[in-house]
């Protein structure tokens, strides 16, 4: 308690990382209050019913990456997803498309043209999203809608108000970037969710406590596994494979370079969230289809399959799912030909490898064996929320025992922390741990 009372001390006494702190606050407590801003033409007193059949499915997805916006119908009801959306959609044209190559490959002026493509892509998806949103609220928000303001204004101002809260709140993570703690796309996302994790916990204490729940010692049981998870989850996160590197020795004028030995950190868990999301999209689309398309008796087995996360063949497939985007997306973001080329330009080498295409050959298998555990682990954690509310945890605090909600907010606390810690560690205080650092940081000797 004593070192974290001398760390708390040290982190507010460095005024630019305290300012960061505070700019960051400040920024998300705007974010927050926004959320629960009603659109205009809406009842917000008549929104229970929306805001009940919002909160199921893909809209659920939806709704959690809102931060609960979008159940509420606010003006910042479609979120930071259209933003999201579109920097997935750049950075595969980065992969495809020669010109988007060659921005990025321009240095900074390249990711200005690449940021302002994002940007009006952004307003592009956020507008047909938004149309959308109107459509689904006049089907069902029921009595919600106020029929002295109008159908054409209802869906222009609908339109235009939540295109410009989606802006809003990109700007918002832009300025929590440069001036705040972390990215701050993922801490509003994180905040968000994190938001509704108070909520979840007290329901599952009233269910227990009450009737024939099980008593406080079940739940203590359930927050036990609860930490566990979270234990395992930094673990997954944290890992990294380390491939030596050695660089020759070039002596220009006086001065040597090189000569050392660094290491290539490459991540058990290179996707990130990203392949739970695609995973959670594509176990919608059947159910959805099927659901549009008939009604009939002998189709509801097969949308169950889909739709119940607690359904033992639902957890099969989305596991499933779940490790091939794993292998797919680290395949599009992991390039080791360009490593290989780097560590060529800059007389590196692994020690035993012969530079250029057997160096990528080495690199590339490496990270598809650490791959494979790491998909499978991620895979389990996937399925984690619907094996808790299938033995019985409220369904609401069940989304946190594992799958994105859990994995998003171990990230992205991580990052944040790793933030602080530069921050201490370049003014030569001792960092956040009493031993080893976030991430494997290399401690600076101290002045």
């Amino acid at each position: 308690m004593k070192k974290f009372i001398e760390t708390i001390k040290n982190i507010w006494s460095i005024e630019d990382l305290r300012k960061r702190i505070l700019t960051t606050l400040l920024l998300v407590l705007v974010y927050r209050v926004g959320s629960y801003i009603t659109l205009p033409g809406l009842d917000p007193n008549a929104l229970a019913n929306f805001s009940e059949t919002s909160q199921q499915g893909i809209l659920g997805l939806f709704n959690m990456f809102a931060g609960g916006s979008f159940s509420r119908a606010s003006i910042f009801a479609l979120g930071i997803m259209p933003y999201i959306s579109a920097s997935i959609a750049i950075q595969l044209l980065t992969i495809a498309v020669p010109y988007f190559q060659k921005l990025q490959k321009e240095g900074d002026s390249g990711r200005k043209k690449i940021n302002q493509y994002t940007r009006l892509l952004t307003v592009v998806v956020t507008a047909f999203q938004a149309s959308a949103y109107v459509a689904y609220l006049r089907g069902q928000s029921g009595g919600a809608l106020i029929a002295e303001y109008g159908s054409f204004m209802f869906w222009l101002s609908t339109t235009v108000v939540l295109t410009a809260g989606t802006l809003f709140v990109m700007w918002l993570g832009e300025k929590i970037t440069d001036k705040g703690i972390g990215n701050g796309t993922s801490i509003i996302i994180m905040m968000g969710i994190l938001a509704r994790l108070p909520e979840s916990l007290l329901q599952e204490l009233s269910l227990k406590t009450t009737g024939a729940g099980g008593g406080m010692l079940l739940f203590l049981i359930e927050i036990a596994f609860f930490i566990l998870i979270t234990v395992g989850l930094i673990l997954l996160v944290q890992g990294t494979r380390k491939i030596p590197v050695n660089y020759a020795k070039r002596i220009v004028g006086n001065k040597q370079y090189g000569g050392v030995r660094q290491f290539i950190p490459l991540k058990v868990n290179a996707a990130g969230v990203m392949p739970i999301i695609f995973a959670q999209a594509i176990m919608f689309i059947p159910a959805t289809a099927i659901g549009f398309a008939t009604t009939s008796e002998s189709a509801s087995g097969f949308i169950r399959i889909f739709s119940d996360h607690t359904n033992g063949w639902y957890n099969l497939i989305y596991a499933v799912l779940v490790v091939v985007f794993t292998f797919f997306y680290t395949a599009l973001i992991f390039n080791p030909t360009q490593m290989a080329d780097e560590m060529k330009r800059n007389n590196g080498f692994i020690p035993g490898v012969k530079p250029g295409k057997a160096t990528a050959d080495y690199i590339g298998a490496v990270m598809d064996r650490i791959t494979l555990p790491g998909a499978l682990f991620l895979a389990l954690v996937g399925v984690l929320p619907g094996f808790a509310a299938a033995v019985g945890i409220n369904s609401a605090f069940a989304t946190f025992f594992g799958g994105t909600s859990l994995l998003i907010m171990v990230g992205v606390i991580l990052d944040t922390l790793q933030q602080i810690e530069s921050q201490l560690l370049m003014r030569h205080y001792d960092g956040l741990m009493s031993s080893g650092r976030i991430k494997g940081r290399t401690t600076p000797a101290n002045a």
